[in-house]
């Protein structure tokens, strides 16, 4: 018997069944098997939704990538850098200088009102944002794929990184790190401290970097003062200074005013600014002119000049610690002075010197200060005709002989001392304003002293010898000029006392001269400011202040060593010497009227006054009137770049000018005048 087996058949597959079979065993199907035409490039939902997961990842593991590997870089030391910026005595500002005009405020100094117009203008969501604008970043990356200039619109923390850590170039690789970077700022710094840092980084025109150094560019105030509408005006400039300052163009100051008022009403709209107080701001408040606030012209590089010695010498700093910036400067100069004395001597210079007539006018050179007896103070210089033009610093040089302006010391150092009456005699006889050098060459006292005194003289009893022309009181010296007089009583007082009388009067000893026959006519070289220091003693009855031009020193907000006090005045003569000097040098400005502006004397009102005269023969011309207010000296020179010796004063001006000495008197004159009116 046979068995026989039952099988079944296996059913045969399809052409496609196979491709199937063999499409699943493959890891990516595509082009897709099985499909024909455009179907077999179509990717399914499962391959679509492969793609974006597998994108996604990529992506968020690349930027987890960046995030960790880019950190957080030193900030630029163009974003730390600030101005050196200089102050008039009454606060305003005068100039700010160096590579980068900024001056870094805290937060708490700039109005809430100047916060609000920025954070409105350029990020209203600033305070409750993760710090960076997603759209900015695709629109940077749109933009560059399309071959166009990387758009902007970032977020003020991302503006903030840019000016502080990175540079300003345009690229996707910046815009990724300033992306990565304001996360991580945002997340290890305060709002507040964003946004200061912000404020005092960004440009704002007109060479201001920061809200401050832009408040004094375009108002002349300092950023606590800015009300909302000028804040408004400012912040429109963030957009772009060079198409939103005003007085650029009529162009220029359409968009500056609409943007102004869009910048308002956006605050409204946000809930930054009440709609009331809005409706307060109708009229565009123009800026003043663009001015270079930087420039060293006019007097601006004198006076800074100064003020940095000063700097120098009281907080021993250097120039590279002054070039590192950031320091306020509060200067003594007066502005209304400065403006006065230069109108002064500009306009004597005007009326008198003329080169085209007279050569000998050529080079002609003017130097001035003023001091205020009671402190030091100096209020007032000219150093010359322009800062940037002509470099040396006449109100400070010291090399210009000060001819018989030097014979008060000489005078102070007599009655302090007295003399001697004979050579080699070490007895010294008492002297007074009124002593004068008799026919036989002896120094004898007033002629209203007792006849006993007179006698003891060597001159009859009761029949004293008295002064005439040719033998004129010390006082009377003072004011003809007096060469041998003061010669022979310097010699009789002592070089060296007369010497130390006018170092201790304020005068530099560096700038004396050598101790020879004649020193006592004024062979020294002292600057304009020593000497209208030293005429202050004078009128200070006695005593000495420093010159001084600065009065306060700030670095970061923190006053620097050196200014918080000064030296107290020092005694350097009797009060009756003092006087005496004082009240003689009143009678020689009296006789010195005649050589001013007869007004304008008479606007200064009573004064002491020293200067060069007629028998003079150093190659310079001095006046120097005080007051108890006010100590002013003058001196005009001149010079040739070829020439290192100073030229003639002889014809300068004409036959009418005295060797010049007319000059100094006028400009004293009119300076004090004005001064006083």
């Amino acid at each position: 018997m046979s068995k026989h087996r039952t099988t079944t058949a296996r059913p045969r597959r399809t052409r496609r069944e196979k491709t199937a079979d063999k499409a699943r065993r493959r890891f990516v199907d595509y082009p897709r098997r099985g499909r024909r035409g455009v179907r077999r490039w179509l990717p399914s939902w499962r391959q679509v939704l492969a793609v974006v997961a597998v994108l996604v990842g990529g992506v968020a593991g690349l930027f987890a990538c960046v995030y960790a590997a880019v950190d957080i870089p030193d900030e630029n030391a163009a974003a730390r850098q600030e101005a050196n910026t200089y102050y008039w005595s009454d606060g305003s500002q005068m100039v700010s200088l160096g590579e980068v005009n900024r001056n870094i405020v805290k937060l708490s100094d700039v109005p809430e009102s100047a916060r609000n117009a920025v954070i409105a203008a350029e990020n209203a969501s600033f305070y409750s944002d993760a710090g960076v604008s997603f759209k900015g970043i695709l629109r940077a990356f749109a933009s560059t794929a399309q071959g166009e200039e990387t758009q902007g619109g970032s977020t003020i923390t991302q503006q903030y990184v840019k000016n502080t850590y990175l540079s300003q170039e345009q690229t996707v690789s910046r815009k990724v790190k300033e992306f990565v970077i304001s996360l991580k700022v945002d997340r290890t710094k305060s709002k507040d401290d964003i946004l200061q840092g912000y404020l005092n980084t960004s440009w704002f025109g007109r060479g201001a970097y920061g809200i401050e150094a832009a408040a004094q560019a375009y108002y002349g105030i300092p950023a606590k003062k800015l009300d909302p509408s000028r804040s408004a005006v400012l912040a429109s400039l963030l957009k772009g200074a060079e198409l939103y300052d005003p007085s650029v163009s009529e162009g220029n100051h359409r968009r500056a005013v609409d943007r102004w008022k869009w910048i308002l009403d956006r605050q409204v709209a946000v809930g930054l600014l009440p709609q009331k107080e809005r409706d307060t701001y109708r009229e565009y408040p123009e800026p003043r002119k663009q001015s270079l606030s930087t420039s060293l012209g006019g007097q601006t590089g004198y006076l800074v000049d100064v003020a940095n010695k000063n700097i120098k010498q009281r907080a021993m700093l250097t120039d590279q610690d002054l070039a590192h910036g950031g320091y306020k400067i509060y200067t003594t100069f007066d502005k209304n002075r400065v403006r006065q004395l230069t109108q002064a001597v500009q306009g004597v210079l005007d009326r008198n010197i003329d080169e085209g007539k007279r050569p000998e006018d050529a080079g002609v050179q003017v130097g001035a200060a003023s001091v205020r007896p009671s402190d030091g103070a100096v209020l007032a210089l000219y150093g010359g005709p322009d800062a940037t033009k002509h470099f040396a610093n006449n109100a400070d040089t010291a090399g210009v002989p000060a001819g018989s302006a030097f014979k008060p010391f000489v005078l102070a150092a007599a009655l302090r001392h007295g003399a001697r009456p004979e050579a080699g005699d070490d007895e010294r006889r008492e002297v007074t304003p009124g002593s004068f050098y008799g026919k036989d060459g002896k120094l004898r006292p007033a002629a209203d002293d007792s006849s006993e005194d007179a006698a003891d003289e060597g001159a009859p009893a009761g029949s004293p010898e008295g002064p005439d022309d040719a033998h004129p009181t010390l006082g009377q010296a003072l004011a003809t000029g007096g060469n041998a007089t003061y010669g022979r009583l310097g010699r009789d007082v002592g070089l060296e006392n007369v010497r130390d009388t006018a170092v201790g009067a304020g005068l530099l000893k560096d700038s004396m001269a050598k101790l020879e026959q004649t020193f006592p006519i004024g062979t020294s070289t002292p600057s304009a400011i020593r000497m209208a220091g030293a005429y202050g003693t004078f009128a200070n009855r006695g005593l000495q202040n420093d010159p001084y031009s600065v009065t306060k020193l700030l670095k970061d907000g923190t006053p620097v060593g050196g200014f918080d006090s000064r030296a107290k005045a020092r005694r350097a003569l009797p009060k009756d010497v003092a006087d005496d000097v004082f009240d003689t040098l009143r009678e020689v400005g009296a006789k010195s009227v005649e050589d001013m502006d007869p007004a304008a004397a008479a606007k200064a009102g009573a004064f002491a006054a020293g200067r060069t005269g007629d028998q003079d023969r150093l190659r310079s011309a001095w006046f120097v009137g005080s007051t108890k207010e006010l100590s002013t000296a003058v001196t005009m020179f001149r010079t040739k770049p070829t020439e290192p010796q100073l030229l003639p004063m002889s014809d300068v001006g004409g036959e009418d000018s005295r060797r010049g000495n007319v000059f100094p008197a006028r400009i004293w004159g009119d300076y004090t005048g004005a001064a006083r009116s």
